[in-house]
């Protein structure tokens, strides 16, 4: 189905960078990324989350390298991930020029941090020389004292300068490929100190909500401040902040940017409260089918309603849809037509089986037009 005017978002124009091969900004998707809960140190353990986190979607991963058994161990790390991995730094610049030369598609620092301007001078060089783009990352809890002096607290005018001050230290060495996050635990600053920034320079912008909370909360907050963002056509690249399975991440930023009609991963699932009125179990149905389904990466849409009411017309908008009717049974609709009945009891598996082929189809429909396109080209 073609995209209505009314669900279009003007996305704010920023310049492109990448990270390894992944673009960030410009015309390009926004991408999802996450970061790894292992020690870093531990090359194995660390693979296997970034192999998870891989199979769930994540177009970027990053990475704590806070020792030098951290960026020892990147070697094999990026060697090994599928996609590109970022270097998070603090203060000790050694590390940043360590993680370049061991393979980090990005590097994650605060230059003002790293030291003298000798220093930052050093890191430019390093990630220029290894093909690093660089992450300043700003957060409400770690702001220079000059600048809580000045304005008394965290705020967003506090949290700006400190990201430009930081971008020009770069740009004094000539680096533009950069992005930048002006992260905070509170909705509202976080959102006026991106809004700020958006305002400030054409970088790309990445977003979070830091510090947000566990999967339930977390996923509240971030979806109410990036969403809010996104929604205003800012930011390039997203990570949701969860104490939670980093995986998780993946799949509520994915879930966030469905919302939004911004970007389509996985299978969506239109489902009701289900009521008195319900013809079968809605709410067993839809955790069995997210189960069943979580494999699928192709946009196919389900919609599963349990009667009659809003059945027929949401089951219109979606690829495949169950709508719940009587005795036992409820109607299948493929291409958002009534196609034929089907008892409840074997529903799960039926729909399963429709989605899994409709995906299929879709896969061969997108590796026809990639291979027509690069003979056009």
């Amino acid at each position: 189905m073609s995209v209505r005017p009314y669900r279009e978002i003007r996305r704010r124009k920023s310049r492109q960078i990448f990270v390894g091969d992944v673009p960030v900004g410009g015309d390009a998707p926004i991408t999802v990324q996450s970061m790894t809960n292992t020690v870093t140190g531990d090359a194995a353990a660390t693979l296997n989350q970034i192999r998870a986190l891989e199979e769930a979607g994540a177009d970027i991963v990053r990475v704590s390298c806070p020792d030098e058994a951290a960026t020892a161990a990147l070697h094999e790390i990026t060697r090994q991930a599928r996609v590109p991995i970022v270097a998070d730094i603090h203060f000790h610049y050694r590390r940043a020029i360590e993680a370049a030369q061991a393979g980090a598609a990005c590097l994650r620092i605060n230059p003002g941090n790293i030291g003298s301007p000798a220093r930052v001078r050093d890191v430019v060089q390093a990630a220029r020389d290894h093909g690093c783009s660089i992450r300043i990352g700003v957060n409400a809890g770690s702001l220079e004292r000059h600048l809580l002096e000045k304005y008394g607290e965290p705020c967003p005018e506090a949290m700006v300068e400190s990201a430009l001050y930081h971008a020009n230290l770069l740009e004094e060495h000539d680096f533009r490929e950069y992005k930048i996050s002006v992260k905070a635990s509170d909705v509202f600053l976080a959102v006026a100190a991106y809004q700020g920034l958006a305002e400030a320079g054409d970088f790309p912008i990445h977003l979070g909500i830091t510090e947000a909370g566990g999967l339930t909360t977390g996923t509240v907050k971030s979806a109410i401040g990036m969403g809010s963002l996104l929604w205003a056509g800012i930011g390039d690249t997203i990570r949701v902040s969860l104490s939670a399975d980093p995986v998780e991440e993946i799949r509520i930023g994915f879930e966030l940017l469905k919302a939004l009609n911004l970007r389509h991963r996985g299978v969506s699932i239109i489902s009701c409260p289900s009521c008195a009125r319900q013809g079968f179990d809605v709410i067993g149905t839809v955790q069995l089918l997210e189960e069943r389904l979580a494999h699928i990466s192709q946009p196919v849409t389900v919609s599963i309603i349990g009667c009659v009411v809003n059945g027929p017309g949401e089951a219109r908008e979606t690829d495949i849809g169950f709508t719940g009717g009587g005795a036992g049974s409820g109607m299948v609709y493929v291409a958002g037509l009534p196609d034929h009945k089907l008892q409840n009891d074997g529903m799960i598996d039926h729909i399963v089986a429709l989605v899994e082929a409709k995906a299929a189809e879709m896969a061969r429909e997108q590796a026809a037009n990639t291979a027509e396109a690069a003979v056009q080209a």
